[in-house]
């Protein structure tokens, strides 16, 4: 009678040593230790004292499990409960009996491949994306060649709409997961064909050198940029640039030995003025290789002469 007359006051004891349950309704309640009722699995309480965080219980009387389905069978569900559990750092999937607010039954649930990956989007919201070098160079370059009809590559607006990367998350199952994967590919599926073939044309990842030499172009800075053997932009006369916008790349300069000798947004302009003391300094560290006065009339090589020459 009691639990019929109270049926979202139907509390299920929480795990633990004190005497505290879980009512139905979705409330909190708790008894005083050493109470003749302390030990109950199920009770429904008849008295409460009211508090809305934690309800004091002043009267209460057991009630069993089966009595419990014997009044209540039409409304004790399961539910399948694939969620990102932010505590534990990963995906919690159950399969659970429940009447309300209590879980009656709780056991492991090999949930399918979508829950797990709208799951994994929810730890992704929590945690934030994370960007691998690949990843966030091909986001730098989408970002620099976007135009209308474009996605955008922000965090926010990716997180708003993560449609694109749900196929890549249904292997996931924790934080270190996430950490680990790779979202180039994901990001590559924003984009049409077209507009895959201008990103290439219009911000390439590769610039390539005046001896046919692919070398990556970084977007991580401000400011894209490669870093390259002086030797090898001999005859180079026009700045490299990239972008709708033709922005000119940052060119780091390095030595034989791959140091840094210059880092410009001018080469044509580097070679009449800085290169003369470059080449003095040069000339006298690395003598196999070629110093010519006029750099811009030179033939690209990475050789340098034998020994002995």
């Amino acid at each position: 009678m009691a639990a019929l007359a109270y049926p979202d006051r139907i509390g299920l004891r929480r795990k633990g040593d004190a005497p505290r349950w879980v009512l139905s309704g979705g409330k909190g309640a708790a008894m005083p230790p050493g109470t003749p009722l302390a030990s109950a699995r199920l009770i429904v309480a008849t008295d409460l004292d009211g508090d809305a965080r934690e309800a004091t219980v002043r009267q209460a009387i057991a009630l069993s499990e089966p009595e419990l389905r014997g009044l209540y069978a039409d409304q004790i569900l399961w539910r399948d409960i694939c969620d990102w559990s932010k505590r534990e750092g990963r995906i919690l999937s159950r399969r659970q009996e429940c009447f309300g607010a209590l879980v009656l039954d709780d056991r492991p649930w090999d949930a399918p491949p979508d829950a797990i990956a709208r799951a994994a989007v929810e730890g992704l919201r929590q945690t934030g994306l994370y960007w691998t070098h690949s990843a966030r160079r091909l986001r730098a370059r989408i970002a620099l060649a976007r135009s209308t009809g474009w996605p955008e590559v922000t965090d926010t607006a990716l997180l708003a709409d993560p449609a694109w990367v749900l196929p890549y998350l249904t292997r996931i199952r924790t934080e270190a997961d996430l950490k680990s994967l790779d979202l180039t590919e994901a990001l590559k599926s924003l984009l049409t064909w077209d507009q895959q073939a201008d990103l290439d044309r219009l911000v390439p990842a590769h610039f390539t050198t005046p001896l046919d030499r692919r070398i990556p172009i970084d977007y991580d800075d401000a400011r894209p940029g490669i870093e390259v053997r002086l030797q090898e932009m001999f005859g180079v006369t026009t700045h490299p640039v990239v972008g709708a916008g033709r922005l000119p790349l940052r060119v780091t300069l390095l030595s034989p030995g791959q140091k840094t000798i210059q880092v410009t947004m001018d080469v044509p302009g580097f070679w009449k003025s800085s290169y003369a003391d470059v080449r003095k300094d040069m000339r006298g560290q690395y003598p196999r290789h070629p110093w010519p006065e006029d750099p811009t009339e030179a033939e690209p090589t990475l050789k340098a002469k034998p020994r002995g020459t």
